[in-house]
This record gives structure tokens, C-alpha cells and sequence, in this order.
């Protein structure tokens, strides 16, 4: 029996790879809108960067989420990520704790 595909994808602020699920996807959808992509399945241009407060700082210093879609991100985009980072670390943590 064949082992399951994990896809990998490769984050835009430290550029290291990892698995689909372990990184956030921000999306440039049809409008040129950019905004954070939970589900991993919605349509448009697709960037991932690390579930970190370090990558996406250096994301938003270096600009790399808007160069990679090609479309300037707003301010609020990268709280959006913090706060789902933050609140990812606590649920792995009180999962782990159980």
C-alpha cells in the first residue's frame, strides 16, 4: 500500500518547507482582495507563511506576502495571522496538556 501525498509548501518570509497544514494561506482572490484563507481551499493566488509571530513579522517587514501575490496586503491581515497563530499555540498546548 502506497504511503498518503502530503502536499509541501514553502513559506514566503524564511522560505523553509513544511507541511501544507502547518503553514497559514493568504489568497488573492478574483477582486485583487487579500485576506486570510483558514480552510486552505479557497480560489485565487495562494501564499503560505509560517503559523509564527517571527515569520509573520518578516513577512510584513520584507513585504513578501504582497510581492508573492501581487497585491499590497492590508495592516490588518497580519493581526488576523498573529491572533490565529496565537490561538493555534494555545489549543495545541492545552490538547497536549490532556
Amino acid at each position: 500500500m502506497r504511503p498518503k501525498h502530503v502536499p509541501i509548501r514553502t513559506c514566503v518570509a524564511c522560505r523553509t518547507s513544511g507541511d501544507k497544514r502547518g503553514l497559514l494561506r493568504v489568497v488573492r482572490d478574483s477582486e485583487g482582495i487579500v485576506h486570510f484563507d483558514p480552510t486552505g481551499k479557497a480560489n485565487g493566488r495562494g501564499a503560505y507563511v509560517c503559523a509564527n509571530e517571527s515569520c509573520i513579522s518578516l513577512a510584513e517587514k520584507k513585504h513578501s506576502l504582497g510581492r508573492s501575490l501581487k497585491a499590497t496586503p492590508e495592516a490588518s491581515l497580519f493581526e488576523e495571522l498573529r491572533s490565529h497563530c496565537i490561538g493555534s499555540a494555545v489549543t495545541s498546548r492545552t490538547e497536549s496538556e490532556a
